[in-house]
């Protein structure tokens, strides 16, 4: 309590010392970029904007990117798409201390900004704390820290320099895959619930450390936007093999589904697919995010599977082959579907184990033979 009412001064400061006198040669403008680190949270990076002018003492960070767990039904909001990001300022310090003790690298790039452009920049992130415009709607590609700092920016510049310049062929899913090298199922859990939109071109620039190679090579009136970049931290995060977190864990589960040639093994494997392919299905009829919608992978995590389970608890061969034949064509079409897609490889364990599984179901003479007869599974 006693920290927010220092920060609530600190701003009332700041903002009677800027309404006395304009803005200064000694006023600093720059963008701060924040490396990764392993949590869901903060695979991608963070972006905020720094105002600092050591005659006045001030130092403060303007942050786009706060949220609050406490926020009322929080994981249903931000599943849904309408949970309610806000922007903040505070004492610099304060922020790179936190980022220090994550361990997270912080990189500045000092802006090269006229000092009018220094005050129209300041005066619209001061009302962008004091009016309906502080709250914004999270969107992952569109509205995140990094698109509102850019738009903030930009809105003070002519012609709005701050663009995406290394557009190639490259998809929003490719540009995002190697952020999670090491983290193999979070790289599987990102890649299996985004659907068909990240799979477009990637033409915004929404990932902070993509802002801050742009920023290198952006001219600005004839010069370049950034004047100086500071390495304030370099974060050392080794990366280490982790077999538990890595492809090979994930095959020997499944090879265990399907050397132990049990029906109750085969329900398992099948429940746990139908119930992800549940999943994604109600989160796209339900969510607003676009990355989630028309998610092409319910072809592999199929809700059917749950039906076949039914059919299975009552030894009902007849649709058990039909419904395992249907289920395997859909298998099919998602493996000609994935064949351009970098995530291909990570699936192809999961594909291959339901297949063998599928087949088993409708040829089951030629796949489980044992004791001198014939197992239906």
């Amino acid at each position: 309590m006693i920290k927010r009412i220092l920060i609530f001064l600190c701003l009332i400061s700041f903002q009677i010392n800027f309404a006395q006198s304009l803005v200064s040669d000694n006023t600093i403008v720059s963008i701060l970029t924040v490396g990764t680190a392993d949590a869901s949270h903060s695979l991608y990076g963070h972006t905020a904007l720094r105002i600092k002018d050591d005659s006045k003492n001030i130092d403060l960070v303007y942050n786009y990117g706060m949220f609050d767990f406490s926020t009322p039904n929080f994981m249903f909001k931000f599943v849904k798409g309408d949970l309610q990001y806000y922007a903040a300022a505070y004492p610099y310090d304060d922020f790179e201390y936190s980022y220090r003790f994550e361990n997270r690298s912080i990189y500045e790039q000092v802006l090269n900004l006229s000092n009018a452009e220094k005050e129209a920049l300041i005066n619209k992130l001061d009302v962008s704390l004091s009016s309906d415009d502080k709250y914004y709607t999270y969107k992952f590609i569109d509205r995140n820290c990094t698109t509102k700092v850019i738009d903030i920016v930009n809105e003070v510049l002519e012609g709005k320099p701050i663009v995406k310049k290394n557009i190639d062929s490259k998809t929003y899913r490719d540009v995002l895959f190697p952020y999670v090298e090491n983290h193999f199922y979070q790289k599987l859990g990102i890649n299996i619930i985004f659907g068909h939109r990240v799979d477009d071109q990637a033409t915004i620039m929404f990932l902070p450390l993509d802002l801050f190679e742009n920023l290198k090579t952006t001219s600005y009136k004839n010069k370049p936007l950034v004047t100086e970049t500071n390495v304030i931290f370099e974060a050392n995060r080794p990366s280490a093999f982790s077999f538990l977190d890595s492809i090979y864990s994930l095959i020997v589960v499944l090879l265990l589904f399907v050397v132990i040639k049990k029906k109750a093994m085969q329900m398992t494997f099948f429940l746990i697919l139908g119930a992800i392919g549940l999943l994604f299905s109600l989160i796209g009829l339900y969510s607003l995010h676009q990355e989630v919608l028309w998610n092409y992978n319910v072809l592999l995590f199929n809700p059917l599977f749950l039906l076949l389970l039914y059919f299975m608890a009552t030894n009902n061969e007849k649709w058990i082959k039909r419904l395992s034949s249907v289920c395997l064509v859909f298998l099919g079409i998602y493996m000609v579907y994935m064949l351009n897609k970098v995530h291909l490889f990570i699936v192809a364990p999961i594909v291959i184990t339901a297949a063998i599984l599928l087949f088993r179901l409708i040829a089951p003479k030629r796949f489980s033979i044992g004791r001198g007869r014939t197992r239906p599974y």
